[in-house]
């Protein structure tokens, strides 16, 4: 009896074992053999209300980044939207909701990061009446006795503090859902309205919404700062997506012109491999 109770329990581990097997073979996400829920749908993590990176609306430039891929593979496109805050990938990528997140700093420990396809750093944004044109660093001395704008938490937040800018700054949030609150957004206005004097924002952020307040606003990138204000940013997969990431990666290579074109017309400043400017929003 007991010899037949331990068969049939290696029986069933066996078996247990062989549908395991097959289910990481078949699961998506889960081995080369079948990466993606559904190969012939470009599907993107998205934030719905992040502009200018992406929004329900379709009007960020990764949405117009995603859609130039799904025309590249022929594919149709579909979105998984979620606020982009703690959870985010956990209840998108990792959930298998979807297959790539458009923009992730290289070095991101959430997710697997594909080449970079490009390099922006912060940048400071005032009022061309301020007296700051020419400046390129928060050591300028121009800046001290003026009231700044600071996210929160950003690398920025570090220099202010060597700067002595902290005592006068105003601090923006840096996690909310961005369905409610748009800090960059509410930076840029204040700066507008001269409620502040300047602000330092990610450059994404810098170059859109310098453009949609009245007046627009000088955007300085931050070129010369002892903290690292610069980073790379790439498209973010599954960790065990291999195949999904070298094809991203080749799709990155040969769109490299048009991704920079989309780019520059939402006034992201743009780095070379050097650091230096390439487009000045």
């Amino acid at each position: 009896m007991h010899g037949l109770i331990a068969r049939g329990s290696a029986i069933v581990v066996a078996l247990l074992m062989m549908i395991a097997e097959r289910a990481a073979a078949q699961a998506p996400g889960l081995g080369a053999s079948a990466e993606l829920v559904d190969p012939h749908t470009f599907r993107v993590c998205a934030d719905p209300r992040n502009l200018p990176f992406s929004d329900e609306a379709g009007e960020g430039f990764e949405n117009k980044l995603a859609e130039l891929f799904a025309r590249k593979l022929n594919e149709p496109s579909s979105y998984t939207y979620f606020p982009q805050v703690i959870g985010f990938v956990r209840n998108t990528l990792n959930a298998l909701r979807c297959d790539v997140i458009m923009g992730v700093a290289v070095g991101d420990d959430l997710v697997q990061t594909t080449n970079a396809y490009y390099r922006t750093t912060y940048a400071l944004v005032f009022r061309p009446d301020s007296g700051l044109d020419g400046i390129d660093s928060l050591e300028d001395p121009r800046l001290k006795g003026k009231h700044i704008g600071i996210i929160a938490g950003t690398p920025p937040a570090t220099v202010f503090v060597q700067q002595g800018l902290m005592v006068l700054a105003k601090p923006y949030a840096l996690t909310v859902d961005t369905r409610i609150e748009a800090p960059a957004q509410t930076m840029s206005r204040d700066v507008a309205a001269g409620q502040i004097d300047a602000g330092v924002l990610w450059g994404p952020f810098a170059g859109y919404y310098a453009q949609r307040v009245t007046p627009h606003l000088v955007v300085a990138p931050l070129l010369k700062e002892q903290e690292r204000m610069d980073f790379r940013i790439a498209m973010g997969v599954r960790r065990s997506d291999q195949d999904w990431k070298r094809r991203l990666n080749r799709l990155i290579a040969e769109s490299q012109p048009e991704i920079d074109r989309i780019l520059a017309e939402y006034g992201v400043p743009l780095l070379d491999e050097q650091g230096h400017l390439t487009k000045t929003p």
